[in-house]
Parts: C-alpha cells; sequence; structure tokens
C-alpha cells in the first residue's frame, strides 16, 4: 500500500506541493522541483514563463507584465463572514500568493441581496485584467439568493471553478479541453494519474452524485474510459458495488460510511469527505474524518488520501492551474490595446439610395453589444432602446491612467447654406481608420439641435454610406436633452420672479425664515448660501445681525440688465457642453450671471440658491450617447451648443472619454460647428483651453461646388481658381494654431477630375500637409481611405500647439486678434453698448474671459453676400454679454442677413420618410 499527503506529514521526508511516499515523489503539471522538504509549482505567472527556464518561449511574452488575476468570491463575494469559508479562502489566495497569481478577496456584508452579488460578479467577468472568478458556497446572506443563479453568473471563461452548467454540459459530452473541469474531481484524476495506476479499462465506483464532486468525477472517469458506477447514500448494494471497485472516489458528507473491509484489495481509494465527529482527547472535541473508515481501509487500499491533508490540497492546486489556463486563453486573443470589435462593410448600391433606405437596409448590433466590443462594462451603460445608450461617467473615472489616442478635428471653408459635409466626411474617416485600417478609432459629433431636422441639409447626421444609424432615433427621437435645458432655464426664471416678488411683499425676518427655513431649532443652510455668505464677507451662518439678513437676502435686481430664458439655455447647453465632470458642471452652474443688481454687482444662479437644483436635474444630461455608423463605428452624440453664440462642437466629456477609449494608437475624430474662421477658433480658443486637449490634426473639408461660388460668375475653372484663395485663406487660419491640415475634397458626381486636381493642387500650395479627394457620401469608409492614411502620416509629427491669444490681454486687444487673424478685418468697432459692458465687465472681474464672436457663418466678414476673402473692412461690435458660467464673453456684430430673409425650404417635400423608415 501506498500512501499520499499533500499539505501534510505522516512520516518521514515528504513535500508540501506535490503528492509524495517516503520512498517515491509524483509530479503535477506545472513541473514541481523539490528544495529539502517542500516543493514550488514553477509557473511564474508574473512573467508568463511556465516553461522558459527550460529555454522555450511563452505566448505571454508579448505582453509586458503578464499576470493571472483570480477573483476570489465568498458567497459571491464573501456574502456573510462564516468562518470555515474565510478559511478555505484563506488557503486559496496563500497558494495563489505562492506562485505569483493577484488573488483578490471581494466581500460582501451578510444584508447583500441577490441583485447586489450578481452585479459584482458581472463587473468582474468583464474586467479583462481578472481571469478567474469562483464563488465560494454556502450564500450566507440574510436575504434569499438562487445559488444556481449565482453560480451560473460567472462568465464560462473565467469559470476556474468549473461549476457553470456551460461548463458541467461540456464536461457531460465529452469536450474536455473547451471547458474548465471542477477543482475537486480534476484533483482526484491527477492523484490517480500519480499512483502509475491506468484508468482505461478499470471499474470505477463513484459514491456521491453532488454537482460539485460526483457528477462531474464520474464524466472525468467515463471519458478517460474507466467503466463507472455511480453510487449514493441510498444504494442498496453499495458494500458490493465498492468491493468490485479498483478505483473508489467517495463524496457522500457521511462520516466513514465506507468501511474498510468493503474496499477491494490494492484498490486506489480518493476520499473527498469533511467530516467533524465527536472526539473527548481533542481540546475542540472533535476531530476531522472523511468519508472512508481510514484505520481500516489503510490495510487492504493500494493507495488511499488522508482525511484532512489529502485532496483538499490538490483543489487548491487544481484552482490555480485554471486559473493560470484561462490567463493563457485570454492572451490566445488579446492584443493590447485593441478592440475586438466587428464591422460591417455594407457594399454601395447604384443609382444610391436615399439616406432613410440606407440607413433601414443597416442591421445595427444591439448596443449592449457594441458597448462590450469597445471595453465599456454594463454597468456603465444605460441602454436606451436597441440601439442607443447612455455612458456613465463612472467609465471615465476608470480609465483616467490610460494614455490618449490621437485627436483629429474636422472643420471646413465657409460654406453655402448647403454646408460642405463635415459631419459626412468626418463619419467617413472614422469609419475609414476603423473598418478598414482596423484602428480603434471614436467619431464625436453633436447632437442634432431640435428645428434642424428638416433642414435643406437633410434629415441624416452625416449622409449617404457615411451617417449615424438609425437615421430615425439620432435625428427624431431626441434622448431629453434639451427638454432638461428648457426645464433648467424655467426653473431659473421661476425663481427669480419670485425672488423680486417676495423681496418686494415680506420683510427681510420674513424672508430669511423662507429662504433658511428653522428645522428642529437649526438654520439649514445650504452650500450655495454658505458661499453667498463668503462673498458678503460674512463668516458665520447663524446667528446673523439685521445687517447681515439684509445683506443675505436683498438681491436688488436690476429688471432692465435680467437675462432672458433663450440666452440661458444656450449658455447651460454650452456648460454641458464645456463639463469634464459633474462636480465642474456644478461650479460652472453656480457662475452664471443671471442679472446685475443697481449697484452693478453681478447675480448668480449660486445667489438665488438653485445651482444644485440644476446640477441635479441636468445630471443625466451630462452623460454621451454611443450609437454607431452604417460600418459599426462607434460614435458618441453629445451636447449642440450654438456655433455663433457658443463653441458649437462636441463635448469635452464625449470627446475625453473616446480618447481614452480608443487607447494611444487609436483616433477620435470630432467635428467644429461652420468654417474654420468661426468653428475652428472657438474649438481651440475656448474648448481646448478648457479641456486640456490638444489636437494632432486638422482635416479641412472642402467641396468644388462652394469654391466657385467664393469666385464668382460664371461657374468655370477659372472662377473655381480665383475661388481657391478662400481656401488658402482657411488653411492659413488653421495653421495659426501650429497644426498640420490636410484638406479633404468632398467630391460630388457633377465634379470633373480637372477641377478635383485643381483644388488639391491649390491647397497643397496653400500649405496644407496633403490633400485628397473623398468619396465617403457614396462608398463608405472605402471612400475616405485616402484621408485616413495622410491622417496617420500627419499625427506622427511633433506637436506645437498654441493658442491665438493670451487671455490676460484687455478683452478689446482679443477680439481685434480674433478679428484681424480669422476674418481679415481691417479692425473692430465698438459701440457704445459694448464699451459699456467691457467696462462693465472689467469691474466685475470678467475681462480675463475668452471671447466667442458671434457672426453670419457664411462670409470671412460679418456681411453674408461677401465671398472669397474680403478685405479691408471693420468689424463691428453691437453688443457683449458675459456668459460666465460658460466661461466666455459672447460678442454680437451686426450682420446684413439678406441671403438668409427667406426662410429654408424642408427637406421631407418629396421624401416618403416613414415608409422608408420601415
Amino acid at each position: 500500500m501506498m500512501e499520499w499527503t499533500y499539505f501534510w506529514r505522516l512520516a518521514g521526508d515528504v513535500c508540501r506541493h506535490c503528492l509524495c511516499a517516503p520512498a517515491r515523489s509524483f509530479e503535477i503539471p506545472g513541473q514541481p522541483v523539490h528544495h529539502g522538504n517542500h516543493c514550488i509549482w514553477k509557473q511564474d505567472c508574473t512573467t508568463g514563463e511556465g516553461a522558459a527556464e527550460e529555454g522555450g518561449s511563452s505566448d505571454e511574452e508579448s505582453v509586458p507584465r503578464f499576470q493571472a488575476w483570480l477573483g476570489c468570491a465568498a458567497d459571491g463575494h464573501l456574502v456573510g463572514d462564516r468562518d470555515d469559508s474565510n478559511l478555505y479562502i484563506s488557503m486559496k489566495l496563500k497558494a495563489a500568493a505562492e506562485i505569483g497569481i493577484n488573488a483578490n478577496h471581494i466581500r460582501l456584508p451578510e444584508t447583500a441581496t441577490e441583485d447586489e452579488v450578481l452585479r459584482r460578479i458581472v463587473a468582474v467577468n468583464e474586467n479583462p485584467a481578472v481571469h478567474g472568478l469562483i464563488v465560494q458556497l454556502p450564500l450566507d446572506s440574510i436575504n434569499p439568493i438562487n445559488t444556481e443563479k449565482v453560480t451560473n453568473a460567472v462568465a464560462p471563461e473565467k469559470d476556474v471553478d468549473g461549476l457553470t452548467s456551460i461548463n458541467a454540459g461540456k464536461l457531460s459530452r465529452g469536450d474536455l479541453g473547451d471547458c474548465f473541469i471542477p477543482c475537486t474531481p480534476n484533483g482526484c484524476m491527477e492523484l490517480i494519474s500519480q499512483t502509475g495506476v491506468s484508468v482505461m479499462g478499470k471499474n470505477a465506483v463513484v459514491i456521491g452524485r453532488s454537482k460539485i464532486v460526483g457528477a462531474p468525477m464520474h464524466d472525468l472517469l467515463l471519458w478517460n474510459h474507466a467503466t463507472v458506477t455511480t453510487c449514493h447514500s441510498k444504494t442498496l448494494d453499495l458494500a458490493e458495488q465498492v468491493g468490485r471497485a479498483d478505483i473508489l472516489v467517495v463524496g457522500a458528507g457521511r462520516a466513514e460510511m465506507v468501511k474498510g473491509e468493503w474496499v477491494k484489495e490494492g484498490a486506489v481509494v480518493i476520499d473527498c469527505g469533511i467530516n467533524h465527529i465527536p472526539d473527548s482527547s481533542k481540546a475542540s472535541g472533535k476531530r476531522v474524518v472523511g468519508d472512508v473508515q481510514y484505520p481500516s481501509a489503510i490495510e487492504r487500499a493500494g493507495y488511499i488520501t488522508p482525511v484532512p491533508g489529502g485532496v483538499g490540497p490538490m483543489t487548491v492546486a487544481m484552482l490555480m492551474k485554471n486559473t493560470v489556463e484561462s490567463a493563457k486563453r485570454f492572451l490566445q486573443t488579446y492584443t493590447p490595446g485593441k478592440w475586438s470589435i466587428e464591422y460591417t462593410k455594407k457594399k454601395p448600391q447604384e443609382p444610391q439610395p436615399s439616406d432613410a433606405e440606407i440607413s433601414c437596409s443597416c442591421q445595427s448590433k444591439p448596443i449592449g453589444e457594441l458597448a462590450r466590443e469597445v471595453d465599456l462594462f454594463s454597468e456603465e451603460v444605460e441602454p436606451y432602446g436597441r440601439s442607443r445608450a447612455k455612458i456613465r461617467l463612472d467609465a471615465l473615472k476608470r480609465m483616467e491612467k490610460q494614455p490618449d489616442g490621437k485627436y483629429v478635428v474636422v472643420t471646413g471653408i465657409t460654406s453655402t447654406p448647403l454646408g460642405e459635409g463635415k459631419h459626412t466626411t468626418a463619419l467617413g474617416l472614422a469609419q475609414a481608420l476603423g473598418a478598414h485600417l482596423n484602428i480603434n478609432t471614436f467619431a464625436c459629433v453633436q447632437e442634432p439641435s431640435p428645428g434642424s431636422f428638416f433642414g435643406a441639409r437633410g434629415i441624416a447626421v452625416g449622409g449617404g454610406y457615411s451617417q449615424i444609424i438609425p437615421l430615425e432615433e439620432v435625428s427624431l427621437q431626441p434622448l431629453g436633452q434639451h427638454e432638461l435645458i428648457s426645464a433648467a432655464s424655467r426653473v431659473v426664471m421661476d425663481t427669480i420672479k419670485a425672488h423680486a416678488h417676495y423681496e418686494s411683499k415680506l420683510s427681510e425676518k420674513a424672508l430669511f425664515d423662507l429662504l433658511v427655513p428653522l428645522r428642529k431649532g437649526q438654520r439649514s443652510v445650504s452650500p450655495a448660501q454658505l458661499n453667498r455668505l463668503k462673498k458678503l464677507g460674512i463668516e458665520k451662518s447663524d446667528p446673523l445681525t439685521g445687517t447681515e439678513i439684509r445683506c443675505f437676502v436683498q438681491l436688488d435686481i436690476d429688471p432692465d440688465i435680467a437675462t432672458d430664458s433663450g440666452s440661458l439655455e444656450n449658455e447651460i447647453m454650452a456648460i454641458l457642453s464645456l463639463s469634464s465632470s459633474e462636480e465642474e458642471m456644478q461650479q460652472r452652474l453656480a457662475k452664471i450671471v443671471v442679472a446685475t443688481n443697481k449697484s452693478g454687482d453681478p447675480v448668480t444662479t449660486e445667489d438665488l440658491n438653485v445651482s444644485g437644483p440644476l446640477a441635479m436635474l441636468l445630471k443625466d444630461a451630462l452623460k454621451p450617447v454611443l450609437m454607431q455608423t452604417v460600418e459599426g463605428t462607434p460614435v458618441f452624440l453629445h451636447t449642440s451648443p450654438l456655433a455663433d453664440i457658443a463653441q458649437g462642437s462636441p463635448s469635452v466629456l464625449a470627446d475625453k472619454l473616446a480618447l481614452k477609449m480608443v487607447g494611444s494608437k487609436g483616433f477620435v475624430v470630432t467635428v467644429s460647428g461652420h468654417g474654420a474662421d468661426i468653428g475652428l477658433e472657438k474649438f481651440f480658443n475656448i474648448k481646448c483651453r478648457y479641456s486640456g486637449l490638444r489636437p494632432d490634426v486638422v482635416v479641412i473639408v472642402a467641396t468644388v461646388r462652394t469654391l466657385k461660388m467664393h469666385g464668382g460668375a460664371p461657374p468655370n475653372l477659372k472662377q473655381l481658381e480665383r475661388g481657391c484663395c478662400h481656401l488658402k485663406r482657411q488653411v492659413e487660419n488653421a495653421q495659426a494654431f501650429g497644426l498640420p491640415v490636410i484638406v479633404a475634397v468632398n467630391k460630388f458626381s457633377c465634379d470633373t477630375d480637372t477641377e478635383l486636381e485643381l483644388v488639391c493642387g491649390q491647397a497643397r500650395q496653400a500649405g496644407a500637409f496633403d490633400a485628397v479627394q473623398c468619396t465617403n457620401w457614396s462608398e463608405g469608409g472605402a471612400g475616405a481611405l485616402a484621408l485616413a492614411e495622410a491622417v496617420q502620416r500627419a499625427a506622427k509629427l511633433p506637436g506645437q500647439f498654441r493658442f491665438l491669444y493670451d487671455t490676460q490681454i484687455p478683452a478689446a486687444d482679443k477680439l481685434r486678434t480674433v478679428a484681424q487673424k480669422m476674418y481679415g478685418a481691417k479692425d473692430i468697432a465698438l459701440s457704445p453698448k459694448s464699451i459699456e459692458k467691457l467696462v462693465l465687465y472689467t469691474k466685475q472681474g470678467f475681462e480675463n474671459l475668452p471671447v466667442c464672436i458671434a457672426k453670419t457663418h457664411l462670409s470671412l466678414s460679418n456681411d453674408p453676400m461677401l465671398k472669397g476673402v474680403p478685405t479691408n473692412f471693420m468689424l463691428p461690435i453691437t453688443d457683449i454679454k458675459a456668459n460666465v458660467g460658460a466661461g466666455f464673453l459672447c460678442c454680437l456684430t451686426e450682420s446684413t442677413n439678406t441671403e438668409m430673409d427667406d426662410p429654408m425650404w424642408p427637406c421631407f417635400h418629396g421624401n416618403n420618410l416613414h415608409s422608408d423608415s420601415k
């Protein structure tokens, strides 16, 4: 008879990490190495060099700092505080530490609900840094928890305990190489193999039918070609069945139920039982025994496992082995920094269908699937139907230490009312980089504004085979952002009205009691009110003197200098777009100047004590919306600040999150409103100043049609060449910020090769890094491949980004700088009203804000009828508004808007949108 020991010593010199007898030793997988009375499992998980000491290579060598991770959970992340569960977990943690596996023990209180446990399991499932997850049973919660449901919630590829129904099913049908085998049965098989006894053809008896030991043990023996009989406590001829067993595995959970005399002479006996029986000789009054009567069985068995110290430690060893195997499988398909995403390359049809028909013909993947493909966790995604989801800001916090990708901003020349196709080009570029060049790529665009859906530019965001789908959801079914902003504006306006009313009707003490009510003898002072008191130089909140109360409650608003709801909504939208976090949004909301008092001091939302409710109301609107293009490229839609009286670009949050998600080798393509003279200037001087982001490449979109317009009539090749002076000016505008500029010529079917080559040549002469033709409207990403390759080359150049002006210079000088360097103006002409406003804002401390000039987007000048490159004109500044919360001075110009007096003809005439989108 040969006796085993594992983490246990019977007699003589034995090894602690492999099954050894006094006279011989047996190796377990992982190449044990003996050191005196100890043995280490030779698997270096930190470097992934399993057998590298023999001179071999490993799959993990390409991944720096590979380390297997084991998420160790008891009760689904230790629900409760059972002593036995804590003991088992401590053994697993110790074993993991000894071989270099980073094991983490997540605890939940005994009050944890099933839903809480499941959410934690899902979070670990989705974490690529964790390769194994175990649920330590039993579930010790005061709330009902379905053990089967919790166990099966573990992802099969991380189920290193092998207990999910999927792994059990694969084992049952013999797919041993495609599943994780439960650790105890797997350890039993390893013990049997170390005896040298062949399983093939032997009579094997398994006593017990549990899902953890008995049932999988039966399957393992069967698929290793033994003749297997499964018995249990109700088997009538149990002794007879045991007597025929060459291999006996017992896991019934009944103390010493198998008698020694039942055991066949020379049989291999594996005892999986752990039971406690009374023993007065022990300090605890009990001792641990197995399911086999060890003293008598040891006399007949050829090999037998002791209890304790036999199967248990081997079970832990198999858990470690499974974890390492899981990590290796993960690395076989894992490429650091690369998404596992499937794109859909749409074959264009001729003649080209409408945007609605194209959208209808494209089956968008479920938004949850897209979110997983771009490495978002399910707890970070809030689905809004099948094709859209809001992304929680927790995702950005999780990724804050990850490097940013390359940042590309798409702008245009001064366009016709029909536009240049900036969004179409941006989406085509993103599709080319993603679906065709296999680079992690995100597009970021503005959410469509209400009222713009049926304009002359069409209903789609983008167009043709470079649009966001489904069309009807992105354009016609908004997510409520504008409604929230309107509600926030009404709250502020109503608060102003109410405060003014009660300020005139009530005594100062009565108004103070309304503003700061007594609750249980204490004044309920909000953080906003504390800030107002500090601003007034009052360092206490209660009790206040009569003078202090008067200063606190009397806003004394000048009704002639109060804001209106439209201006307020525009500023709130700009705040959403420029905020990088909920905290920053609340700080910005608190700074909104809603009026001026009769002493000339600003009155803010914080003074009204309404900034907190505004932040709560707008919290949901701060989440970017995830959608996809025709080819499956991910897109963020978020915020829609106007490009004339605000910065006119997607939100800072959308860009920041996308840059983290694509990784250091990926690209984010974002869009600035209108032309380079307006939208790009504000993108850099306002958005980039506050976000801290620095773009790598500028893409300017141009069309032959618009350049002919800038060249004047008749629209021939000569006039086109003359119109290219406008393109040259816009290239210079973009180069003023120190970045490489690429011109993308958006090709129309009526454009000739000669015209297109002329424009590209003129762009290169103007100093563009490159100029390429784009056909992504009709060909999707394939039509923007040349642009994508040019962007890749340009992004490798060292960045020399610079702002156009220093915010510390006087506001008038900032206005003059923009007007002269971007528009080509001779100078600015400040009206008496704007001069008065500048004096007021200087007094109020707002002079150092960047400037936002609101002028027509149809000309470099303030006159939309002046095309090409107007010169020697004065830019009239008629009024200035301080958007302090958004962080800029909005400067209005005098525009002779004769061209736009006629209303825009809606696009839905001649289009059966309802039928096309079915």
